[in-house]
């Protein structure tokens, strides 16, 4: 091999200086695209955790309380419900076990057993339903 022929392989191999500096450019400007992205996303992450999770001296402990009050009253009123139903139907019971009404029995057994099969926290299951009636001012909460 030749020195001639050594020198223009390694002169093939060089990159061009503005194909350099064009790609650095390109390089920079999208850089500096993510950075903003970034510095935009943890803008807004900053502004949820502020309305999400607020500090204790401001009043967004009053909305977590607010939603927990009303999360409470819900299950106490699910369960005095379903404790008033059961107590009439085992009265019924009663009343068809004194008076020898199987038929009576039999409907009032199936009924308690389709209610304890049921669930209060069956509504709850759907955790996005329940925090968009929570975020609602206007909703109307039913028992």
């Amino acid at each position: 091999m030749s020195v001639k022929k050594v020198a223009t392989v390694v002169v093939k191999e060089f990159i061009n200086p503005a194909e350099c500096l064009q790609q650095m450019v390109s390089t920079y400007t999208e850089y500096k695209i993510i950075a903003e992205q970034e510095q935009t996303k943890r803008r807004e992450i900053e502004a949820w955790e502020k309305e999400a999770m607020p500090t204790a001296t401001r009043s967004g402990n009053a909305k977590i309380n607010t939603q927990r009050d009303l999360l409470m009253a819900y299950l106490d009123r699910s369960f005095d419900e379903r404790a008033e139903n059961f107590r009439a139907l085992f009265n019924v019971v009663d009343s068809a076990i004194a008076s020898n009404n199987n038929q009576q029995l039999a409907l009032t057994l199936n009924s308690i057993t389709e209610i304890a099969k049921s669930s209060p926290f069956k509504e709850l299951a759907n955790l996005t339903s329940v925090r968009a009636a929570l975020d609602d001012p206007d909703h109307e909460w039913t028992f």
